[in-house]
């Protein structure tokens, strides 16, 4: 019988991902050929091995044992701190931060992997190091010579982790409403005060220090979001010759209890004129919280991924095993993934998780290329919304499905199915909820360029349906006449939001529909990719039949989505 809690990285579909779908070898073209599609299906599949082997059976644990606060000290369970450690001497971190911060620099859609992987193996374990990543990117682009020093080199090594500081008691997603204050000091640091709460990672005992970035107001600030600063603040103070110090005036009040990831300790931290120091500029906080949190919204989407496929891996095995009842035109002893119902769940999930996976490497590839073509810089900043908002609200109905798959006993706690639908259910709420990056979508994506840039994006998808039609193949064809009539739609919901700009509620009451238009646009296209790469090789695998299985299946259960979501598109707000 198959290990149902056991996890199988997806190496193959990113060796086809890296080297075939997108028509060139995406890591040479990133890295100018120092590495190669080969090189990055290595470190994928190095990868899986250690996340299935090392983190993996955390999981469970990290889950029912969770993170506890004894004594001001927050504690993991058993096995999490040999695990991080384990990750960094393996080199991860410093694989994965950039070239300009000391880091390997890995390309973004070798990243893109690695984040699905490492949120599949352990989602709550994985989000101490999105974090960390972020605040790399934070740092890297602001921080002076002195805290890149002190605290940059050491977040890159991963002998400290960091974390994000923004929200409060009052200021959630109004982050003008922040009211935490910081206070020059004649020594140049800051002293700080406020409270700071849903802080992920914000207390641990897995590294020796944790380096907080924090937003705050400063004396004589302007009222709103323009009035705010960043500011680097350690759990531990260091010393001039940057050994460790005292502990920094900041407590751990509470840790949050959630309904999952129950392995990632989310604080309440209370900062009592605790010693900081200034990042960038006097107000210019959000431009560099934004970097890390343009980062985070990236890993959301790989991070729902691989959930999803975790919650996938689970259900298949399960279905692939159990006997129950019948199966229609199947011989006697034909287990419940070949009854029509399951396998169209087994289905619908196996071809979501593609175009999830398949858009996360396009997206980090564009991330990559975004300084090379100001086309390219436009067409990434566009799909990062998409890719946080629509990857997180569909894994959510991946987990549900896996449930379903396993009947009674999915909905049963012990059998590890319920974990996951309950841990990806914050996905679409923080760093932004759908809400948010939808407004962002439509407001200054899509509005303010009047559509430009979604047009160009049409034109590319235009393109890949003219080249399904060279293929005389029936997949290719139906392929290309969904996509073909999707893309019609698309482009009729972009130009009724575009009518809306007169009335900018009725353009934001359909924000979140028109963004999850384009996320299911987006994966029927990656789907299409895929068939045409498949298609060109002129010999079809049983691999390649599967992708072009895969590919049909979407086009016909879920790219239809798309003429649903337009016609509310078109009604604006209603009452």
């Amino acid at each position: 019988m198959a290990d149902a809690s056991a996890y199988t990285p997806p190496v193959e579909d990113y060796a086809f991902l890296f080297a075939d779908a997108f028509g060139q070898d995406l890591v040479a073209r990133a890295t100018g050929g120092e590495l190669t599609a080969e090189d990055a299906t290595d470190i994928i599949a190095g990868a899986g091995e250690f996340a299935a082997s090392v983190i993996a059976p955390l999981d469970v644990a990290g889950d029912r044992i969770g993170a506890r606060l004894e004594d001001g000290q927050v504690r993991l369970p058993e096995g999490f701190a040999a695990a991080y450690r384990a990750f960094v001497e393996a080199g991860w971190v410093t694989a994965e931060a950039p070239v300009s911060a000391g880091g390997d620099g890995l390309p973004g859609a070798v990243r893109a992997g690695l984040g699905e992987i490492w949120n599949a193996s352990n989602a709550a374990f994985a989000l101490c190091w999105l974090l960390t990543s972020g605040q790399i990117h934070a740092l890297d682009a602001a921080a002076s010579d002195r805290i890149r020093e002190t605290y940059l080199s050491k977040l890159v090594s991963g002998e400290w982790t960091g974390t994000m500081n923004l929200t409060e008691p009052d200021a959630g997603t109004d982050l003008g409403a922040i009211r935490t204050t910081a206070t020059p000091r004649d020594d140049g640091s800051w002293a700080i005060r406020g409270q700071k709460i849903f802080i992920t990672w914000g207390d641990h005992d897995i590294a020796e220090n944790i380096v907080h970035l924090v937003l705050a107001r400063t004396p004589g600030a302007p009222d709103g979001a323009k009035g705010l600063s960043l500011f680097v603040a350690p759990k531990v103070l260091v010393n001039d010759d940057g050994s460790l110090g005292e502990r920094n005036a900041i407590t751990t009040v509470a840790i949050e209890h959630k309904l999952g990831i129950h392995g990632s300790p989310t604080c309440v931290l209370a900062y009592e004129d605790a010693t900081g120091y200034l990042v960038g500029e006097v107000g210019g906080g959000l431009a560099g919280m934004f970097v890390m949190m343009n980062s985070a919204r990236a890993g959301m989407g790989f991070q729902a991924t691989g959930i999803a496929d975790r919650a996938y891996q689970r259900a298949a095995a399960y279905a692939a095993d159990r006997l129950q009842g019948g199966v229609l035109q199947r011989p006697a002893g034909t287990p419940i993934a070949e009854h029509p119902d399951v396998r169209r769940l087994l289905l619908s999930m196996s071809s979501k998780i593609f175009a999830m996976r398949a858009l996360g490497v396009y997206v980090g590839d564009l991330l990559d290329r975004a300084d090379t073509d100001d086309s390219v810089v436009k067409l990434a900043e566009f799909f990062v919304p998409i890719l946080k908002g629509w990857t997180t609200e569909d894994a959510i109905t991946v987990t549900s499905d896996a449930i379903q798959v396993q009947g009674g006993m999915g909905f049963i706690e012990e059998t590890g199915a319920a974990q996951h639908y309950r841990d990806v259910r914050i996905t679409p709420i923080y760093e932004g909820t759908t809400a948010i990056q939808s407004n962002d979508l439509v407001g200054r994506k899509v509005l303010r360029d009047g559509g430009a840039t979604a047009s160009g994006l049409f034109d590319r998808i235009d393109e890949t349906v003219a080249g399904l039609r060279t293929f005389e193949h029936p997949v290719a064809a139906r392929t290309a006449d969904r996509l073909e009539r999707a893309l019609a739609a698309s482009r009729r919901a972009t130009a009724d939001l575009l009518g809306f700009a007169s009335s900018p509620r009725d353009a934001y009451a359909v924000s979140v529909p028109y963004l999850m238009l384009l996320g299911t646009l987006a994966g029927g296209w990656m789907h299409a990719l895929a068939a045409a790469a498949v298609l060109a090789r002129g010999t079809v695998s049983e691999t390649d039949a599967a992708r072009l299985t895969s590919a049909d299946f979407y086009g016909s259960h879920h790219l239809p989505r798309v003429h649903a979501l337009a016609e509310t598109v078109a009604g604006g707000e209603i009452g």
